[in-house]
């Protein structure tokens, strides 16, 4: 029993290795489809959903021919492999470039959630556009949550984290001044009605009297 599982924990191990044969174009994507899978979390993959399952079948099923074709269990030719590879090569592109459209889009449309599951997904160069990332953030930071690439970039960068925080305290003062400014305009308008009010009542009582005064002028001369 014991060598039983000696076997099967070997056997794991090996198959979580890529196959050796056309490396340079497995590794990538067998490296990625993991990856790829996860986009059905994102709502805008939802269409993709039965394409994304039949992609990453095919990609387990060249996984395990290439590491046939290695231990030459199987009648596969390399010819046979490359070309599996090949074609599943043209859907990874496919899907990454769908991320760098949706990146874009993101930012254009201001989606922020959107915009932090692409940079989070894995297959989007986070490196090349460090800089726009953070950028994004900072404008958009009140919108989004600091989980993963974002909160990498703050984890290694104290003066990104210093930034941060004085933006932070910015963003809160801004509101306190905005609430005491409210505050200011509300009081205002109270003692406006209450002057108003007070104007009219004057204005009533005065009206009222003169009406008492002609009332008796007018009784005066019947007399």
């Amino acid at each position: 029993m014991r060598n039983f599982f000696l076997i099967l924990l070997f056997s794991t191990l090996l198959f979580a290795q890529n196959p050796r044969a056309f490396a340079a174009l497995g590794d990538v994507i067998f490296n990625n489809a993991d990856k790829i899978e996860k986009l059905k979390d994102i709502d805008e993959y939802k269409i993709y959903d039965k394409k994304i399952d039949k992609y990453v079948a095919d990609v387990k099923k060249a996984k395990k021919d290439g590491f046939a074709l290695v231990n030459g269990s199987k009648n596969i030719t390399k010819l046979e492999y490359l070309n599996e590879l090949r074609k599943l090569a043209k859907t990874n592109d496919f899907f990454v470039r769908s991320v760098d459209a949706f990146y874009e889009s993101s930012k254009k449309e201001q989606n922020s959630r959107l915009f932090s599951q692409i940079i989070n997904s894995g297959l989007f160069d986070t490196k090349e556009h460090k800089k726009e990332i953070i950028n994004y953030y900072f404008a958009h930071q009140e919108d989004m949550n600091t989980t993963g690439v974002i909160q990498s970039y703050l984890d290694e960068d104290a003066k990104l984290r210093a930034k941060r925080e004085a933006q932070q305290r910015r963003i809160k003062s801004k509101k306190e001044r905005e609430a005491e400014r409210i505050r200011r305009i509300r009081e205002e308008d109270k003692r406006q009605k209450e002057r108003l009010e007070k104007r009219l009542q004057e204005e009533l009582q005065k009206k009222k009297e003169e009406i008492r005064e002609y009332q008796k002028e007018e009784l005066s001369k019947t007399i």
